[in-house]
């Protein structure tokens, strides 16, 4: 019995089955007699379920809503809980199976970068042999065939042909519609955006905070759900980057009807709406976090995007050149505000590349210190695993052999994933990564040359977020807190504009 004939056979033909009208009633007066809060939760788990179950991807939707809750949840519940995001996310994949099990089609699809991936983590999985934690090393690589399997149901899901349920339960044919890949964006933009709204209140609307992030002393640094600053801002940077992009790309289709002395369809206008505050609200997330790692990775996107939105390249770098000019004046001329520059520029007095062992702590240097310091143990773990590592996702377990004498405790990763790349799987698995990140910048570069208005601005904004992602892995690990999910959504729309351009 298909799915399409018990839906035309009861739904559109209004014969429910009784029991499941009784099933209905029983279970609505079960869940009023039980206490608020179990009673809520019942009742969006079964909202989400049954949107899942509809399209897999609106559950998707709730797991990237609900994925940076991670860090949040394991502060109260511990970190032996069961995510939240894992948990959605691991529905939402089991509703992607089932639909490709009742279509009877294959929902891996050919994508460029299946093969790099299957390299970076072959390797990562060999590197466990000799490695001291498996826990920690499965859990690593699950994270990265999560990413995957998320990029393959977003392609999936966004390119299958198939009519919606509602044409299938009615019987009829509807016309088939080419699929507008700013939906998809639209999902990671909202996603972003609820985090956006949280540190905007944690900065500037709550009055208190964690003293260690306090700033100009009345302001306490946005973290989201994240509890730490750092990610919080590389995420908001990576989703600004998107947001202007994708608000660039309508811009820009409109500016053709524009000069015809037209509105333009309404519909545009909408978009440009929607992903104009996103870009807004992102940005002031990304201010708020007072990362400085997020903010040279954001600048790093911001170059990305001068250079690639001319189709002249020449004309690109001019305009790069320009905005440095600009920076450097402002900085030059104090119009820029003294908090964000100092912020900007005092690191660099205790940065400095060597053995930090012998340096004087205080507060001021106290964050340098201790990134460099990390750096330094990874440096060391890196040098004497150079070709097996110390195994993938095993930093933390092996700190101990390297850690300096006043940094006896690790911090998870090396502060620079590169390096942290290198000391966990040596020198071919940190080989394969860069091959990997370097097939996805090239497929989305090409993409930003090939494609049309507004599409071109959903791959600049990709490009702008794998730029500061990219960047930011000079000073900190993104691939926390379920970022990564993020990360598998924003390729799966990548490898949808693909399709797009062939």
């Amino acid at each position: 019995m298909s799915l399409q004939w018990y839906e035309r056979r009861h739904w559109a033909t209004g014969k429910q089955p009784i029991w499941l009208l009784a099933l209905a009633l029983a279970a609505g007066v079960i869940v009023a007699t039980l206490p608020l809060p179990l009673a809520t939760a019942i009742v969006l788990g079964v909202v989400f379920v049954l949107l899942t179950l509809v399209e897999p991807l609106a559950g998707l939707a709730l797991v990237l809503l609900a994925g940076p809750a991670g860090a949040l949840e394991n502060l109260f519940l511990g970190a032996n809980v069961p995510e939240s995001g894992q948990i959605l996310l691991l529905a939402t994949l089991a509703s992607w199976a089932l639909h490709g099990v009742l279509r009877r089609r294959l929902i891996i699809q050919k994508t460029p970068l299946n093969l790099p991936f299957a390299i970076f983590v072959a390797i990562s999985l060999l590197t466990l042999l000799p490695a001291k934690s498996l826990t920690y090393g499965f859990k690593e690589v699950l994270k990265w065939l999560e990413l995957w399997l998320v990029m393959q149901m977003v392609l999936d899901r966004s390119t299958v042909d198939f009519r919606t349920w509602t044409a299938n339960a009615l019987g009829g044919d509807r016309p088939k519609r080419r699929f507008d890949p700013r939906w998809l964006m639209l999902i990671l933009l909202l996603a972003a955006l609820s985090q956006a709204f949280v540190g905007i209140w944690q900065f500037a609307l709550r009055g208190e905070g964690p003293e260690h992030f306090l700033i100009l002393d009345r302001f306490y640094r946005a973290f989201g759900t994240f509890q730490q600053p750092n990610p919080y801002g590389g995420y908001m940077g990576i989703a600004a980057g998107l947001a202007i992009g994708a608000t660039l790309g309508v811009l820009f289709g409109l500016y053709r009807h524009i000069r015809k002395r037209t509105f333009g369809p309404m519909k545009e206008w909408v978009w440009l709406s929607v992903f104009g505050i996103c870009s807004v609200f992102c940005l002031l997330g990304l201010v708020m976090s007072w990362s400085r790692g997020a903010w040279i990775g954001f600048a790093a996107a911001m170059a990305a995007l001068l250079v690639f939105l001319p189709s002249r390249r020449i004309v690109g770098l001019v305009l790069l050149a320009s905005s440095v000019v600009a920076l450097a004046a402002g900085l030059y001329l104090n119009l820029i505000p003294t908090s964000l520059s100092s912020r900007l520029v005092s690191f660099s007095e205790d940065l400095q590349f060597g053995d930090v062992r012998g340096v004087h702590i205080t507060t001021e240097n106290y964050a340098v210190i201790e990134r460099l310091a990390h750096w330094q143990a990874g440096a060391d773990m890196a040098s004497a695993n150079l070709i097996s590592g110390v195994g993938f996702g095993n930093y933390e377990p092996a700190y101990e052999d390297y850690a300096l004498l006043n940094w006896p405790h690790p911090l998870g990763h090396a502060h620079n994933y590169y390096l942290n790349v290198l000391a966990e799987t040596g020198v071919f698995g940190a080989l394969a990564y860069t091959a990997l990140w370097g097939v996805i910048f090239l497929q989305v570069i090409r993409l930003t040359n090939q494609l049309s208005w507004p599409q071109k601005g959903l791959a600049l904004g990709l490009l702008a977020a794998w730029s500061a992602l990219s960047i930011h892995h000079l000073f900190d690990k993104l691939y926390v807190n379920n970022l990564f999910i993020y990360f598998g959504a924003a390729l799966g729309l990548q490898q949808v504009l693909a399709l797009t351009d062939d």
